[in-house]
Protein backbone atom coordinates (compact mmCIF):
# COMPACT_ATOMS: atom_id res chain seq x y z
CA UNK A 1 0.00 0.00 0.00
CA UNK A 2 3.03 2.41 0.75
CA UNK A 3 4.51 1.50 -2.53
CA UNK A 4 1.24 2.61 -4.20
CA UNK A 5 0.58 5.98 -2.31
CA UNK A 6 4.57 6.85 -2.92
CA UNK A 7 3.67 6.37 -6.50
CA UNK A 8 1.07 8.05 -7.08
CA UNK A 9 2.58 10.97 -4.99
CA UNK A 10 5.15 10.73 -7.43
CA UNK A 11 2.91 10.81 -10.28
CA UNK A 12 1.29 13.54 -8.98
CA UNK A 13 4.56 16.05 -8.20
CA UNK A 14 5.78 14.88 -11.90
CA UNK A 15 2.49 16.48 -13.32
CA UNK A 16 2.65 19.26 -11.33
CA UNK A 17 6.15 20.16 -12.96
CA UNK A 18 5.24 19.18 -15.95
CA UNK A 19 2.00 21.90 -16.05
CA UNK A 20 4.64 24.53 -14.21
CA UNK A 21 7.00 24.07 -17.00
CA UNK A 22 4.46 24.65 -19.51
CA UNK A 23 3.24 27.41 -18.02
CA UNK A 24 6.37 29.01 -17.67
CA UNK A 25 7.27 27.96 -21.66
CA UNK A 26 4.01 29.75 -22.81
CA UNK A 27 4.91 32.94 -20.60
CA UNK A 28 8.13 32.92 -22.49
CA UNK A 29 6.13 32.60 -26.02
CA UNK A 30 4.45 35.82 -24.94
CA UNK A 31 7.24 38.10 -24.16
CA UNK A 32 8.75 37.01 -27.31
CA UNK A 33 5.64 37.35 -28.90
CA UNK A 34 5.30 40.61 -27.65
CA UNK A 35 9.43 42.04 -27.99
CA UNK A 36 8.69 41.11 -32.13
CA UNK A 37 5.59 43.52 -32.12
CA UNK A 38 7.58 45.86 -30.39
CA UNK A 39 10.33 45.56 -32.69
CA UNK A 40 8.26 45.45 -35.77
CA UNK A 41 6.22 48.59 -34.71
CA UNK A 42 9.41 50.36 -33.90
CA UNK A 43 10.72 49.32 -38.08
CA UNK A 44 6.90 50.49 -38.90
CA UNK A 45 7.69 54.07 -37.48
CA UNK A 46 11.20 54.55 -38.28
CA UNK A 47 9.86 54.00 -42.05
CA UNK A 48 6.75 56.17 -41.26
CA UNK A 49 9.09 59.40 -40.05
CA UNK A 50 11.41 58.66 -43.24
CA UNK A 51 8.78 59.17 -45.59
CA UNK A 52 7.45 62.04 -43.29
CA UNK A 53 11.10 63.48 -43.59
CA UNK A 54 11.79 62.56 -47.48
CA UNK A 55 7.67 64.64 -48.45
CA UNK A 56 9.08 67.09 -45.95
CA UNK A 57 12.00 67.58 -48.18
CA UNK A 58 10.29 67.51 -51.39
CA UNK A 59 7.59 70.28 -50.22
CA UNK A 60 10.55 72.31 -49.57
CA UNK A 61 12.51 71.94 -52.83
CA UNK A 62 9.03 72.40 -54.68
CA UNK A 63 8.98 76.10 -52.67
CA UNK A 64 12.57 76.95 -53.31
CA UNK A 65 11.98 76.28 -56.75
CA UNK A 66 8.75 78.52 -56.78
CA UNK A 67 10.56 81.06 -55.14
CA UNK A 68 13.74 81.06 -57.31
CA UNK A 69 11.04 81.01 -60.75
CA UNK A 70 9.56 83.82 -58.71
CA UNK A 71 12.56 86.40 -58.46
CA UNK A 72 13.80 85.43 -61.62
CA UNK A 73 10.42 86.56 -63.67
CA UNK A 74 10.34 90.35 -61.27
CA UNK A 75 13.85 90.52 -62.43
CA UNK A 76 12.71 90.18 -66.07
CA UNK A 77 10.10 92.66 -65.78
Amino acid sequence: MKKVLLLVAVVATLGLVSCNNAQVKAEKARQDSLAEVARLDSIAQAQADSIQAAIEAAEAAAADTLNVEEAAASTNK
